[in-house]
């Protein structure tokens, strides 16, 4: 497994590269462009894509744990068993991603864009969804209990 845990990447050009199972804690990913990287598996506790172009990216089954995704582009990206604890994803946009089974309790994805993304089986639990777009998302087997959805369009 590759330590590139505290590497600053920002504003570099990472399209598809392979990151499965790095270690990348605290690394920043300030404004990169790494459309259709993969990251499945990998350590991205607390790291800061924010801005960053992540299109079509891989990061199923990876550790997101507080990271920093506020204004990514995430659409058409896979999260499934993704942990997204406490993460940051205000603004983001989430359009079309999978998010199946990913843990999101308590993160902040205030004004995000969750149009036709699926959420079924997602831990949505203390979450905070003010103002997010779910229109067309799947949410069968979510759990939401304490979220706050005010303001939500479905």
């Amino acid at each position: 497994m590759q330590d590139l845990s505290y590497v600053d990447f920002s504003h570099a050009c990472l399209k598809n590269i392979f990151f499965s199972r790095a270690n990348l804690q605290c690394a920043k990913f300030r404004d990169v462009d790494a459309e259709g990287s993969i990251f499945h598996n990998a350590t991205l506790h607390e790291c800061e894509f924010t801005g960053a172009n992540l299109r079509g990216a891989l990061l199923a089954g990876a550790n997101l744990q507080s990271a920093n995704l506020q204004d990514a582009c995430l659409v058409n990206c896979s999260f499934c068993g993704a942990d997204l604890r406490t993460a940051h994803l205000q603004t983001a946009d989430l359009t079309n991603a999978n998010l199946e089974g990913a843990n999101l309790e308590g993160a902040n994805l205030k004004g995000a864009k969750l149009s036709n993304a699926n959420l079924k089986n997602a831990n949505l639990q203390r979450a905070y969804l003010r103002h997010v777009n779910l229109r067309d998302a799947r949410l069968d087997g979510a759990k939401l209990d304490g979220a706050n959805l005010l303001g939500a369009i479905k």
